[in-house]
């Protein structure tokens, strides 16, 4: 029996998973009211990924209605996604604190809930997962492995894959669901989100489930011989009304589109595949934003992820100028001098300062999709081709295409450009994004330079650099605010040339791209303890500055700072190359440790990890003993 139930205690419950089984039909409707009216409220004042959540809350409602999630497997692809999930399994009253140092991750966590069984913030892994977990089963374990993967992250290469694989394996008890709203960030490109819309417009598409469910009972099923003509027959009449969709020709089971907002639709199209013995497809349309007006209305990205914002209008609270910002206006400026320019991007054009450029030249500006190793591959056919690729990628997000910037660009010495935004310690969004391995897994890279700027006007000049090169370079930055964007033109800067920025004779400071401002910082405090400090600006990572030796020869101490892991980093990098002439001893490697690193306020993190001025000079003073 159903019970009509107060909504608004049912988010305190932390048992309403267990209990959504009892809600009556008023009860969900305005359980699903309630749950939009707190994700607009607490993501106002936190900030976060607002639309993805808005458009899944019937979805997500159905699937724990109809799974168990603390003993069935449900995997958010991409985990942003999970923001209702979690209020479903009892983290409501802990959204004040949502990307906040010491509150909850933006993402399913695995040391938040036994309900979070994948960190799964990098697109495209869910159904690679399940087939994973399916496979590991014992015989006489009967739990679902649900894989919700949304239409953006389909376009990735492994979810091809993994559905490939899942066709042939056949594994019982798995359900892919694919959220489809027609976007990732923006507009979800491609061959199959075609095939999707196409399915998911067509008018025919009830008119013709009847159809073939009257033309299927009529045939006869008798003797061997007539089965195998019924079954051409059938697959025939299905042809003529209904087309094969992707899934079918796999040789995998679908169903859809449906609503995704119609409770008992998604409920029951649930129930029918839990009793289906082979993996199935469910198709599930959502609407972006469902619930909030100014969501709906923005065509830029249905205001997928936000800051702090007005509730009323949906307006941001304060408006900055980033380094992203920065970027798309030198990239725009020198595209418009240079033809040959053109800029990739992996689905995130606005998000990676492309706009600037897509909206003068928008056929210069390639979106692929989610598929950074394919965007990476593309590049180096473009520059072979003759022009002059920007590949504009997060920096966690490139690390995904290692293979293809060795082999694809490197070993072809191809002059094809990589902007890593979001280097180091990017904040809110955790361990799955922070960019602090670029420096570790680019070094590796035969023939790449490697530039990490310390001031918008140093990253023009870079920018500038990389596009006057005929070999791969690599630019990073962090996510932050500058004052201003500096007008061009910039002269380009010379690669491997680092800048001296204060002289100093007991202590020599090599910083890279945001810890500069920070190692000034130190080398004041340290003076007033008597100790003279040097202060470089290392904005070239790779080739390292020819003065290197003769610097460190004429100081006691040489240490780097880096908002890099220290494991193969640019401290590294010295070390490995005054090895070489003896000063090897001199040199101490300040960076973050060997370890994930969790989500908050970057400086409070790089505090944290003794990367602030005051514990850089404590450090240095221990280096030194005294």
């Amino acid at each position: 029996m159903t019970e009509a139930m107060d909504a608004g205690a049912l988010l305190d419950d932390p048992q309403l998973a267990e209990k959504l089984g009892n809600l009556d039909h008023d009860g969900l409707t305005a359980l699903a009211k309630e749950i939009r009216t707190q994700l607009i409220a607490a993501v106002s004042l936190t900030g976060g990924h607002l639309s993805p959540n808005l458009g899944v809350v019937e979805l997500t409602i159905a699937l724990h209605r109809a799974f168990d999630s603390g003993v069935d497997h449900i995997i958010w692809d991409v985990g942003h996604q999970a923001y209702v999930h979690k209020m479903l399994t009892g983290r409501a009253q802990e959204f004040g604190g949502l990307r906040q140092h010491g509150g909850i991750s933006g993402y399913p966590s695995r040391t938040e809930s036994a309900h979070d069984l994948v960190e799964n913030s990098h697109a495209s892994t869910s159904i690679s997962y399940a087939l994973g977990l399916a496979m590991a089963r014992r015989k006489d374990d009967q739990r679902y492995v649900v894989a919700v993967i949304g239409d953006g992250a389909l376009t990735g290469g492994m979810a091809y894959e993994a559905l490939n694989h899942l066709a042939q394996a056949k594994p019982p008890g798995v359900i892919v669901v694919i959220n489809d709203n027609g976007r990732s960030y923006a507009p979800t490109v491609g061959g199959l989100a075609r095939h999707l819309a196409a399915l998911r417009v067509d008018p025919r598409y009830e008119s013709t489930k009847r159809l073939i469910g009257r033309a299927l009972r009529e045939i006869p099923l008798i003797g061997d011989t007539a089965d195998e003509a019924a079954r051409r027959i059938k697959e025939a009449l299905k042809q003529i009304v209904q087309p094969s969709t992707f899934f079918d020709v796999l040789g995998l089971k679908y169903a859809g589109p449906i609503n995704g907002h119609d409770l008992q639709t998604l409920e029951t199209t649930f129930a029918q595949a839990k009793e289906i013995d082979e993996p199935v497809v469910i198709h599930v349309v959502t609407d972006k934003g469902r619930g909030y007006p100014p969501a709906v209305a923005d065509e830029l990205d249905k205001l997928h992820g936000v800051g702090a914002f007005d509730v009323a209008t949906g307006k941001p609270m304060a408006t900055s100028t980033k380094y992203t910002d920065v970027f798309g206006e030198a990239l725009a400026n020198i595209a418009e001098r240079r033809p040959e320019v053109v800029a990739v991007t992996a689905a995130m054009t606005s998000s990676t300062g492309l706009s600037a450029m897509s909206s003068r030249w928008p056929e210069r500006v390639i979106d692929v999709g989610l598929c950074e190793q394919h965007a990476v591959t593309l590049a180096a056919g473009m520059a072979m081709g003759g022009l002059r690729p920007v590949v504009a990628i997060y920096s966690t997000f490139l690390q995904r295409a290692l293979d293809q910037i060795i082999l694809d660009v490197a070993l072809h010495d191809q002059p094809v450009v990589f902007v890593l935004d979001r280097a180091g310690i990017t904040g809110p969004d955790g361990a799955s994004h922070h960019g602090m391995f670029d420096l570790s897994y680019l070094r590796l890279v035969p023939g790449i330079s490697i530039a990490a700027p310390a001031s918008p006007e140093e990253l023009c000049r870079a920018l500038e650099a990389a596009l006057k090169s005929d070999r791969p370079v690599a630019i990073r930055f962090p996510k932050a605010t500058v004052d201003v964007i500096p007008p061009g033109p910039h002269e380009p800067l010379v690669v491997g040339e680092w800048e001296e920025r204060r002289r100093g004779n007991d202590v020599l400071l090599l910083a890279v791209g945001r810890m500069v401002d920070v190692a000034e910082k130190a080398a004041i405090l340290l003076e007033q303890d008597g100790v003279s400090v040097g202060v470089v600006n290392a904005r070239w990572v790779k080739p390292l500055d020819a003065r290197l030796a003769t610097w460190a020869a004429a100081h006691e101490l040489v240490v780097t700072i880096e908002d890099n892991v220290t494991t193969g980093g640019f401290g590294a990098g010295v070390l490995e190359a005054l090895t070489a002439d003896g000063l090897a001893g001199r040199v101490r490697i300040l960076g973050l440790p060997d370890s994930f690193q969790p989500h908050g306020n970057a400086d409070t993190i790089l505090a944290n990890n003794g990367l602030d001025a005051e514990s850089i000079g404590a450090s240095i003073l221990g280096f030194l003993d005294r």
